[in-house]
């Protein structure tokens, strides 16, 4: 399959082409960028010399249309509602990782975002790809979660599912390194403000919230609302998720652990840990894993969920890819399948 990458110079791009050059049936036709054409990206990133070729080019959907069956659209949101138009009326597979299509309701989005939402027709064909609980596995146009929202879904959805929890109990503390924020420098970026820090940003009022709550909701209409919390952390890859719920009746400890490994048993990338051992971010760094640990406290009737992924590749460009094998009913971890770096 030959696939473009539009926005190949960010993080989000970067992954892709890093994931795809170990991906048996896919081969990288094109890679375009706004910012630089004519170059190759080893100009940009020495890491990349000798290993990518492919020049920047301009973005020209008629050119593009001709040469690839998929197009991944790696721009920030506000982009990607205009970018991605011609190639979904095309026909061609088209996977967004920003947030331009995954709510629903455009004025949501509008309020969330601060920005014009895509047309609502538009919204309305694209398949939210939390890649574990997909609807529509044959869905050609993919809005690829979010990072935060992808650890939080992951991390809540076997007890929610079920109704299990009191819908108004939910609180998210999640935590992420500074790449989340993407390649652009900003004052909070800035190594010196980051640097044996820890900030709280966004309180009450991050973009990933709503897409929570969409997901959420459909699978428990009678959760309200979430307690969402989000901070930066010095490093640079990985998103930590502690989410605290309370059940509607008493559970063990063994029991959330049946649930959660029954859940997840044939997802090839959710790691349930064993019983009394949480997980860390290291373990899943530059993989497509989410690793999940679990814990009961019966004199609070409080269960806390663990959840980590690495923001760029769970978070975003891998689980891109992944949705790409579901509609492409290629085997699923195809580009994926490799051990975490570590140390």
């Amino acid at each position: 399959m030959k696939v473009s990458i539009i926005g190949a110079t960010g993080y989000g791009g970067l992954e892709l082409i890093r994931l795809l050059h170990q991906h048996s049936s896919v081969d990288i036709a094109t890679l375009h960028s706004f910012s630089a054409q004519s170059e190759t990206l080893a100009n940009f990133y020495p890491h990349l010399k000798g290993l990518e070729a492919s020049p920047l080019e301009k973005i020209n959907p008629a050119e593009i249309i001709e040469k690839s069956e998929t197009v991944f659209i790696a721009t920030p949101s506000g982009i990607a509602k205009d970018v991605a138009l011609p190639y979904i009326d095309a026909g061609l597979n088209v996977i967004d990782l920003s947030g331009d299509f995954r709510l629903k309701d455009n004025q949501i989005y509008e309020k969330w975002y601060g920005k014009k939402a895509a047309p609502e027709d538009y919204l309305a064909k694209a398949e939210y790809g939390l890649a574990e609980f997909r609807d529509n596995k044959l869905a050609t146009f993919i809005a690829n979660p979010g990072c935060y929202a992808t650890a939080t879904l992951l991390g809540l959805a076997p007890l929610v599912k079920k109704q299990l929890i009191d819908p108004t109990s939910i609180i998210v503390d999640a935590k992420s390194g500074i790449s989340g924020a993407g390649k652009v420098p900003s004052k909070s970026t800035h190594f010196t403000e980051t640097n044996e820090n820890m900030t709280l940003y966004k309180m009450n009022s991050h973009q990933h919230i709503p897409e929570i709550m969409q997901q959420l909701t459909k699978w428990d209409e009678s959760i309200p609302a979430i307690q969402f919390s989000t901070s930066l952390i010095p490093i640079t890859r990985g998103i930590f998720t502690t989410i605290y719920v309370k059940p509607k009746n008493p559970i063990t400890q063994q029991e959330l652990h049946l649930l959660y490994e029954s859940t997840y048993e044939h997802a090839s990338f959710v790691r349930i840990q064993a019983e009394n051992t949480y997980p860390t971010v290291k373990q899943v760094t530059a993989s497509n894993y989410c690793d999940i640990g679990l814990a009961y406290n019966e004199k609070t009737n409080v269960i806390t969920i663990v959840s980590v992924i690495d923001n760029l590749v769970k978070g975003a460009a891998g689980q891109a890819i992944q949705n790409l094998n579901i509609m492409a009913n290629f085997a699923e971890s195809d580009g994926l399948g490799f051990i975490p770096v570590y140390p």
